[in-house]
């Protein structure tokens, strides 16, 4: 049976209608086609009427998504050992990428206080931020609160640690389509007043190597290539003057990516907590989404000069770390704050879950210490 999808608001249909009209302006003016990820891009990131940028809800049990700091604060609690290890080698500094409802930066605050003198949050969407803002003030003394800056521009230095949870899978994606011995760019052109997907034979040589050297040679197959990632990675390790970035998200290593029997790629659409596989489904309302390359993350920092830390999946990350030991004094075991966060932690560490699906990646530069987190179930030679 079809499962039954909610209806948007008049005024959430409104705003799509609006972001539908510029996409099509635009398609217009460039001969009836864009490449998917100018798609991708203005319907995450369009100022107006974006999803990431527009003011509907999209995380918890009332958005479209759930992510592991809504779940449980003992994810942040976990993940602050390991920050706490690191911040005294460096200027006490946290840079956290696209904070979501900023649960994880609230606990992360409260758990760093002693280590930590200033914590950044880089944010695109001006209404996230403000969310961000209003929920820190809430949650934290105002000694606390002050540590938090907003900055909607990179620093032109990092010395610190530069986080992210479940961001590197928002980045737009090229989407590489291979047919008759030739790698097509996916793009999106209009028929019949309706969105389609189309293919032009690829001509930038830097797509032409990527997919070389990713996407198989397979009649009809198609994948994505993530060079938005890549620059986003490149550009970070070059400011990182000092410290390390830890990268959590879902993906796979490029052999795994790629395998033959992905021949449709990983690109997803999440709505209302029902998974979509129409990229053209509610545009603007629906996050579209692809898996990381991890291999080619790891790529991006090395050729940057960044040490490679390690790359493991949560579950490990977290026990290393001890979560299970954290997850001990949560309540008295019997009681319901115990079996609440039990039955989070359970979901966190599954591997039908969030445990293996979820990879941590980490980097370093010109800092010295024992990484807790990788050190059983380390899985950087499958990169």
């Amino acid at each position: 049976m079809k499962p039954h999808i909610p209806q948007p608001s008049d005024e959430a249909k409104q705003s799509s209608r609006q972001l539908c009209q510029h996409i099509r302006h635009e398609i217009i003016a460039h001969d009836n086609w864009l490449p998917f990820s100018r798609f991708m891009e203005l319907a995450l990131y369009h100022p107006e009427f974006g999803y990431y940028t527009g003011g509907s809800h999209k995380i918890g049990g009332s958005g479209d998504f759930i992510t592991a700091p809504t779940l449980s604060p003992l994810f942040a609690q976990t993940l602050a050992r390991q920050l706490n290890a690191l911040l005294p080698q460096t200027a006490g500094n946290i840079y956290e990428f696209g904070a979501g409802t900023g649960r994880l930066a609230a606990e992360l605050l409260t758990q760093l206080s002693g280590n930590l003198k200033h914590y950044y949050i880089i944010e695109l969407s001006a209404e996230l931020a403000q969310r961000q803002r209003t929920w820190l003030d809430q949650q934290l003394n105002p000694e606390l609160s002050a540590k938090v800056i907003h900055l909607i521009v990179l620093p032109d230095t990092f010395d610190g640690i530069i986080l992210g949870n479940e961001v590197l899978d928002a980045m737009p994606i090229e989407r590489i389509h291979y047919q008759a011995g030739t790698f097509h760019q996916v793009g999106v052109s209009i028929e019949n007043q309706q969105f389609i997907q189309t293919f032009k034979p690829l001509s930038s040589q830097t797509l032409i190597q990527a997919s070389e050297a990713y996407i198989p040679t397979i009649e009809g197959y198609t994948s994505e290539i993530h060079p938005a990632q890549y620059a986003f990675i490149a550009t970070l390790s070059q400011k990182l003057a000092r410290g390390a970035m830890i990268w959590i998200d879902y993906g796979f290593d490029a052999q795994q990516y790629y395998h033959p029997q992905r021949n449709d790629g990983t690109l997803i659409g999440h709505y209302r907590h029902h998974t979509i596989h129409d990229p053209f489904f509610h545009i603007g309302l629906t996050d579209l989404t692809a898996h990381v390359n991890f291999t080619d993350i790891a790529q991006a920092a090395t050729d940057a000069k960044l040490d490679f830390i390690g790359y493991t999946t949560q579950a490990n990350f977290l026990l290393n770390l001890g979560i299970t030991d954290l997850l001990a004094t949560a309540g008295d075991v019997g009681s319901a704050a115990y079996f609440r966060e039990a039955a989070a932690v359970q979901k966190l560490l599954n591997q039908h879950e969030m445990g293996e699906l979820f990879k941590v990646i980490a980097f370093g530069k010109n800092i010295d210490i024992d990484w807790q987190g990788f050190q059983f179930g380390d899985i950087s030679h499958k990169l």
